[in-house]
């Protein structure tokens, strides 16, 4: 049986929530994930990425696989952060993130251990580990979200550096708490280096960027009226157009070729070293960069699919087409001291 096609984000998880009640979060799963006969498998995930997404693909790996699995579900850098306290003593035999910094946080202190090559090379080398410890799964593009009765696109600058101008005061929103955003302020800090990544953070401030806590607000305002345009990933809007209607006022621009405003990102995954289940962990990592998976990212979530072959969502310009900047995904993963900067320059308390 495989994942059904054709159907938005909300009726897909409604169809699948039967089946997700098998995927419990928190300590109830790990202890489910972890007790068993000793001739079943089974696995542990902690996953950054939402049980309404995710979830139908867990369940459609267990049916095809007869592997179990047990979720720990939360925000990608709190279980980036756990599992470096955890350390050797973590139950978690998968980490999926929903961007590379993450990943490269959690390589970064060892607690990765390396993937097959036939696994990896499904994927380019620009959207996997460079020594090969994690793995892109599906990739989103940073996107400027705008009210098409504001704004024509012929207005909007072709560098989101040039949103700290005069012109843009309060006119463009940003989610400086959102995981997504604070890894892509670590890609300007390697792009535009430290000096420069300050001057645009501190730029906005003073240009009274208004601040909203994730993406899908941002875009939900944006579609009101209630700012002109907001910085997000780009797949937040296909969720509004297949609600609302070809209707709803708002549309994505992409910045121009080689600007930062461009950074393609991934969600990945990782083997944890200190797995008892590295077979069963590298059978979760072959299905998820399998077709179907890769299909399902694509038809239910319009995220850019990672392995040749699989068409991306319709009216999706292709990432060759995006000409994103040439930033290496294994740089991100100093998390702590975009952090710090966004303290630094007052965008976080």
């Amino acid at each position: 049986m495989g994942l059904p096609r054709g159907l938005g984000l909300r009726e897909r998880a409604r169809t699948t929530l039967a089946l997700l009640g098998a995927v419990v979060v928190g300590v109830a799963a790990l202890v489910a994930a972890s007790c068993g006969s000793d001739e079943e498998q089974s696995l542990t995930i902690y996953s950054g990425r939402s049980a309404e997404l995710i979830g139908p693909l867990l369940e459609r790996f267990t049916e095809e696989t007869g592997i179990s699995v047990g979720v720990r579900y939360g925000s990608t850098a709190q279980l980036a952060a756990l599992l470096v306290e955890e350390g050797d003593q973590s139950p978690a035999d998968i980490f999926i993130s929903q961007d590379a910094g993450a990943l490269g946080a959690v390589q970064a202190a060892g607690l990765f251990t390396d993937i097959d090559d036939d696994i990896l090379e499904r994927v380019a080398p620009a959207y996997r580990s460079r020594e090969g410890q994690w793995v892109g799964l599906s990739g989103r593009a940073r996107v400027v979200v705008y009210n098409t009765d504001a704004l024509d696109p012929s207005e909007l600058p072709q560098s989101i550096l040039d949103f700290t101008e005069p012109e843009w005061r309060g006119r463009v929103a940003w989610a400086p708490t959102n995981g997504s955003f604070q890894a892509w302020v670590t890609a300007l800090r390697v792009g535009e280096g430290e000096g420069g990544a300050r001057a645009w953070l501190e730029g906005m401030r003073a240009n009274d960027a208004p601040e909203f806590p994730g993406n899908s607000s941002i875009v939900e305002a944006v579609g009101r009226g209630e700012v002109d345009a907001g910085l997000v990933n780009h797949y937040y809007l296909s969720r509004f157009l297949a609600e609302h209607g070809e209707d709803f006022p708002a549309r994505n621009h992409h910045t121009g070729p080689g600007d930062i405003g461009t950074l393609v990102n991934v969600a990945g995954a990782g083997i944890l070293r200190t797995s008892e289940q590295t077979d069963a962990a590298r059978r979760f990592l072959d299905f998820m960069l399998s077709e179907e998976a890769q299909r399902y990212y694509a038809e239910t979530n319009a995220e850019y699919p990672l392995i040749a072959g699989v068409a991306g969502a319709p009216g999706l310009p292709s990432i060759a087409d995006l000409e994103p900047p040439a930033i290496d995904l294994s740089d991100l993963a100093d998390l702590e001291g975009t952090l710090r900067l966004l303290r630094e320059t007052g965008v976080l308390p």
